[in-house]
């Protein structure tokens, strides 16, 4: 009849609000065991070894960043975008270790870099790639075979850190073009849309950039650096979800920085103390997202399996 109103039978309903408790105990479950991973592989203490390995490693990985960027780059718009993103994170006083570092680029003898030097400069960038390499291995239960080892592993693993190094150039490449485009794209837009409205647009889509190019990087480093195999479909939905944690991570310790006097306690060490809290955090963060991929995989994908010439070292 006219005005009547249908109402869905009441097993539908029972049905539809089970189905919706189920994806969110199956969240929670995948929530909670990602945590318990996380603590029993201690992940904490690979993360410091990680920042311990970065910031004794990080001179040299810069150098060689902008030296590989210069090749397509302006090297001096290279160090600006470099600093820019770091001066975000850790603000004006934590950027004075990498500006320091960063100089040094650009003095006669680092551009009179012979091979040997780069080679140097290429040993000390490879230290934190593998260390990243051995904690990733240790979270996801795979571990190099040892009846397959020497010199030709060896070698093998070092050149899987000379990729990552340079994938690591090709996406700051990329982010460079991005901001450019986004750059034209505003003096654009500044034409025809108000200030603020042009902003927001700018904001968001700059935001929007720099989720998709982290979200790249941890997919390069989880599919290429472990002795293990998983699938891509499973790396790029762990991927994103740790460049989630990481972009919003940055946001609070933005915040952080700018309502309290986070250096004062360590004098003229505060410059250092907090890129090194900066490193602590994204480490954690690339080893908890490493955990969640791995439950993630077993839950819904092909699972994490060791490559050839590894072994598991999980039950």
């Amino acid at each position: 009849m006219a005005g009547e109103t249908s109402v869905a039978p009441a097993g539908v309903l029972a049905t539809h609000s089970k189905a919706k408790d189920t994806r969110v105990v199956g969240w929670w479950s995948i929530i909670k065991r990602t945590l318990s991973e996380f603590q029993s592989d201690n992940c904490l203490r690979m993360a410091a070894a990680i920042s311990y390995y970065s910031a004794f490693s990080l001179a040299p990985l810069l150098v060689l960043v902008v030296m590989l960027c210069g090749f397509v780059w302006d090297p001096a718009d290279v160090r600006g975008r470099l600093q820019e993103e770091i001066a975000r994170v850790v603000g004006p006083e934590g950027t004075a270790q990498i500006e320091t570092m960063l100089a040094r680029t650009d003095s006669p003898s680092a551009r009179g870099t012979s091979v040997f030097s780069i080679a140097a400069l290429l040993f000390g960038a490879l230290g934190v790639v593998s260390q990243l390499q051995s904690s990733l291995n240790e979270a996801w239960g795979v571990q190099p075979d040892p009846s397959q080892g020497g010199i030709r592993n060896f070698l093998t693993k070092r050149l899987i850190s000379a990729a990552m190094i340079l994938t690591i150039a090709l996406l700051l490449l990329v982010s460079l073009a991005v901001s450019a485009v986004i750059s034209l794209a505003g003096d654009t837009l500044g034409q025809w849309l108000p200030g603020d409205v042009s902003g927001i647009v700018l904001a968001v889509a700059s935001s929007a950039g720099s989720l998709v190019i982290t979200a790249l990087l941890f997919a390069a480093i989880y599919r290429i650096l472990p002795d293990a195999e998983i699938s891509w479909k499973d790396v790029w939905f762990g991927a994103l979800v740790t460049a989630l944690l990481f972009v919003g991570g940055k946001y609070f310790f933005g915040l952080y920085l700018a309502s309290s006097h986070a250096t004062a306690a360590y004098g003229a060490a505060g410059s250092l103390a907090l890129l090194l809290l900066w490193l602590y955090y994204s480490a954690g963060v690339l080893l908890l997202g490493a955990e969640f991929t791995q439950v993630w995989s077993q839950r819904h994908g092909a699972r994490v399996a060791p490559e050839p010439g590894a072994a598991h070292t999980k039950v």
